[in-house]
Order: structure tokens, then C-alpha cells, then sequence
């Protein structure tokens, strides 16, 4: 298996280490703007966004939400990232697989399936008027369009996708900049589409609402996670290669 392939960011992250000490960047400097960095390194925006999530994990960078991003004094104790998944390496690798989940799902999903997934999204919108921060019900509809695919194996995969979410120390990072979740109602109607679709039993149509949906979650926490300019670049976000190769 190429690990180095699955673990770009984190060459990215090198990358900006050696920039750092070329440029000679100082604890408490602002760094170049990840656009910048992006056009620099020659990468897309999320693997750079990636790559400073990682960085700011170990504590050697500090973002600060519409002002930029800072060097810090390296800590003697600092948090080395190893066995991690970048979130927008993540998202990219969902959509993927659960839109081809989406699909099959569609020719195989039942009556009881349906009425779950109903119930999922009935949670996941008390959810969001509750204001309690549970995603669970987020979590449980998409397992369970991979359950009514009746494949254990991709019922597995898009577990352990969810499970290695929730263990993230790089997903948790990039929450914690995030303060305005109205976005939750938005992709509760993205996921009302998906269902549409999957009622219909149209795979194609399931097949594209659940890319359409992954591709608009990260677009938002992309946007919404900016350290340095709202006015974000749409084209270079990896789900676009993600669609692209659907």
C-alpha cells in the first residue's frame, strides 16, 4: 500500500517546515496566507489546509479566525501527528465511496430502510433544534444507507470512514474554529435529497445527491475554517478532483 500517497498533507506539512526555516520565519511571524502557499508549493487549497490542521495540532502554528496564520515556539512536549486522516482527505475518500454506496443502496434498499433512515433524519433535526451539537443522527442515516446496500464490506468501510471522524484529533481542530452551524440545515435537506432518491430507487440520482451533498460539506468547512479571506477558492478543493473522477 502507498502510505505516502494516503499521507500528502503531511509532505505538505514538511514542505512548509523547510519553507519556514528558508524564509526564516520567527515564533510569533505571520505566515503566508494558504493561498499563497497553495500557488508556492504548487498543491490545492485543502492539502494545505490539511497540512496547517496538522501543524497546528502539534502546536507549532497558531490560526487565528480572520487574521492569519502565526509560527509558534516549538513546545518540548509537542504532539507529533502520525496516525491521522487529514478532514478534507477524509471528506474526498467519502465521497468516493458513499456515493457508489448511495447507488447500490438504491437498488436494494427496503420499506424498513426507508422508514429508518426517516427516523435518522427526524433525530438529526432535533438535533439541530436543540442546538446540542449531536451529530448523531448525521452519523446513523449515512451507516445506514451503507446497512441497505446488504454488502458487509462496504457497510465496513463507511464505519470505520465515520469511525476514524469521531477518533480525530485533526477533525476535532477544525470544529474548534467553527462557530456558526447553520450550515446543519442545509445539509439536512441534502440529506433529504439522498433519501428522494433512494425512495425512488433511481442509483444515479442517489449516486449524485450523496456527491453532491459530501462535495457541499466540505465546500462549507472549508469556507467556514478560512483563516485569512471568506472570498475562498472554490476550484481548488480536493472533492472537486472527487467529482470530477465520478
Amino acid at each position: 500500500m502507498n502510505t505516502q500517497a494516503q499521507r500528502r498533507y503531511q509532505d505538505v506539512a514538511s514542505e512548509l517546515r523547510a519553507l519556514v526555516r528558508a524564509e526564516g520565519f520567527k515564533p510569533g511571524d505571520r505566515l503566508l496566507t494558504e493561498r499563497q502557499i497553495a500557488l508556492r508549493l504548487d498543491v490545492g487549497r485543502s492539502l494545505v489546509r490539511d497540512a496547517i490542521i496538522m501543524l497546528e495540532v502539534e502546536g507549532l502554528v497558531q490560526v487565528r479566525q480572520g487574521s492569519g496564520i502565526y509560527l509558534m515556539e516549538p513546545a518540548t512536549d509537542a504532539t507529533v501527528v502520525t496516525d491521522d486522516i487529514g478532514p478534507f482527505e477524509l471528506l474526498e475518500a467519502r465521497m468516493v465511496i458513499e456515493s457508489a454506496v448511495a447507488g447500490l443502496a438504491a437498488a436494494t434498499v427496503t420499506k424498513a430502510d426507508i422508514t429508518a433512515m426517516r427516523d435518522a433524519l427526524d433525530q438529526e433535526r432535533q438535533g439541530i433544534s436543540d442546538g446540542s451539537g449531536d451529530y448523531s443522527g448525521d452519523r446513523r442515516f449515512h451507516l445506514l444507507i451503507a446497512e441497505a446496500s446488504q454488502n458487509g464490506v462496504l457497510l465496513r468501510t463507511v464505519t470505520e470512514l465515520w469511525d476514524r471522524r469521531s477518533r480525530s484529533r485533526m477533525w476535532a481542530q477544525l470544529h474548534s474554529r467553527i462557530f456558526d452551524d447553520t450550515y446543519r440545515a442545509r445539509w439536512l435537506d441534502d440529506h433529504q435529497d439522498v433519501l428522494d432518491a433512494l425512495r425512488a430507487r433511481d442509483s444515479a440520482r442517489a449516486r449524485k445527491a450523496m456527491a453532491d451533498h459530501i462535495a457541499n460539506v466540505s465546500a462549507t468547512l472549508m469556507q467556514l475554517s478560512d483563516p485569512d479571506d471568506p472570498g475562498f477558492d472554490g476550484y481548488l478543493f480536493s472533492t472537486t478532483r472527487a467529482l470530477q473522477a465520478l
